[in-house]
């Protein structure tokens, strides 16, 4: 059957890794205690400070004591839900300040404008949260490019080496697994999305092989017309 829907993974396939490692983490870990401090108090972040919290088992956590939590699972490069949404938030304020612009690779940019004309429905999953995968595409080095997707998915929908993960996101979608083309450069998430019955494309844009799916280096190798779901 043929493609009806991509979804991508963002580090290490849209975006290069050291953006992420290098620019946003070190601009979540100087910003982030004062941003905690300051709006302890405001629903959204009271609830995310809850969460870690309760995440850790430290129910009775001060405020410090939580940021002291955010910052070694920052150090520890911990996906916990909680997490995400804070960093988003903090990330939120440095682009709207000017301060971060959004990493998307060239040949990442050129495909994904090229699918949406043709019709593709683009979609996003990543470990990141909602927020900020949104931040990264709508304020990016090449401009808002937010209205080429038609929704995004984080660790809310499960982790990304599950594939129950997969199967929740195609419920979501709205069709069958084997319409979707997953692209990610990690091989335990590509074998989740095609243990789903999704049609998986592995990016390497280095050195590397991820064994048991398609390999390519650039966005301009993928013709989502020759994949077909396993």
């Amino acid at each position: 059957m043929p493609i009806k829907a991509i979804l991508t993974d963002i580090e290490g396939t849209t975006s290069a890794v050291s953006f992420v490692f290098d620019v946003l983490f070190p601009f979540a870990e100087k910003h982030l205690p004062d941003f905690v401090r300051q709006n302890a108090d405001k629903p959204a972040v009271a609830a995310q400070l809850q969460a870690v919290r309760s995440d850790s088992g430290e129910p009775d956590a001060d405020v410090e004591r939580v940021i002291e939590i955010l910052l070694q699972w920052i150090a520890a490069d911990r996906k916990a839900t909680p997490l995400k949404a804070l960093q988003g938030m903090v990330w939120e304020q440095g682009y709207d300040a000017g301060q971060l612009k959004g990493h998307v690779y060239p040949d990442a940019v050129e495909a994904l404008k090229r699918w949406h004309e043709e019709g593709y429905r683009l979609y996003v999953y990543s470990s990141g949260s909602i927020q900020a995968q949104k931040l990264i595409f709508g304020c990016s080095e090449a401009g808002d490019l937010s209205g080429l997707f038609s929704g995004y998915y984080d660790t809310t929908s499960g982790p990304k080496r599950e594939a129950q993960s997969y199967r929740t996101i195609t419920q979501a979608i709205g069709c069958e697994p084997g319409d979707i083309l997953f692209l990610s450069d990690i091989v335990e998430e590509l074998d989740a999305a095609q243990a789903a019955g999704m049609a998986t494309c592995g990016l390497v844009r280095a050195d590397g092989l991820l064994v048991g799916h398609q390999n390519v280096a650039s966005f301009a190798a993928i013709d989502p017309k020759g994949f077909q779901a396993p």
